[in-house]
C-alpha cells in the first residue's frame, strides 16, 4: 500500500503582503530567468507589472496587490469559506495568476503544493460578497484597505465557491 502526503502547507508568520509574497521567491522552479533576471523582488516585479499593464500610479498599485496578496491567503487559509473580491482588487489577483511560475509557488508555499484554480463565473455577483469578504479578512487579522473593499461594494468577482480550491 502506498500512501501520497501532501506538501506542508507554510503557516503564516506575519501579515504583511510584501513579505509574504517575497517569501515565495525559494519556492519558484519554473521560467526563473524570466522571474528573477531583472534583479527585482516579487513584490517589486508583480507592482512593476500591474503598472505596466494598468494606468496607475506605484501607491494604488501596491494597496490592490497588498489586498490580493491577502485575499489570496484567506481562500487558501480558508477553504471552506466563500469569499470574492470586487473588480479593483481582483486586478491584483489576476496579476498573480497570470505570472504563473509565480502563481505556483505561491500554491506551493502556501497551498500545500495543490493548485488554486481560477474559474470564474460569466456574470458578477451582487450580493454583497465582497464587503462581507472584506469583513471576514478583517477578522482574521488582515490590514485591509477598507477604501479598496468599499469602492466596489456589492459588485463582486464572479468567482466560484462549489470547488473547494478555487477562489
Amino acid at each position: 500500500m502506498s500512501i501520497a502526503l501532501d506538501s506542508p502547507t507554510a503557516l503564516r508568520t506575519t501579515d504583511d503582503p510584501q513579505a509574504l509574497l517575497n517569501a515565495v521567491a525559494p519556492h519558484i522552479t519554473e521560467l526563473t530567468v524570466n522571474v528573477f533576471d531583472s534583479g527585482m523582488s516579487l513584490w517589486d516585479r508583480e507592482v512593476a507589472l500591474l503598472l505596466r499593464d494598468h494606468t496607475m500610479v506605484r501607491d494604488m498599485a501596491e494597496r490592490i496587490l497588498g489586498n490580493a496578496v491577502m485575499y489570496v491567503m484567506g481562500s487558501i487559509e480558508n477553504p471552506d469559506v466563500h469569499l470574492g473580491v470586487g473588480k479593483l482588487v481582483d486586478i491584483g489577483v489576476h496579476q498573480l495568476i497570470l505570472d504563473t511560475p509565480v502563481w505556483w509557488g505561491i500554491c506551493r508555499l502556501y497551498n500545500g503544493g495543490r493548485f488554486k484554480h481560477h474559474a470564474p463565473f460569466i456574470e458578477r455577483r451582487r450580493d454583497g460578497l465582497c464587503l462581507r469578504t472584506g469583513d471576514f479578512l478583517k477578522s482574521q487579522g488582515w490590514p485591509i484597505d477598507e477604501e479598496l473593499w468599499a469602492i466596489d461594494g456589492a459588485d463582486c468577482s464572479p468567482c466560484d465557491d462549489k470547488v473547494p480550491d478555487s477562489h
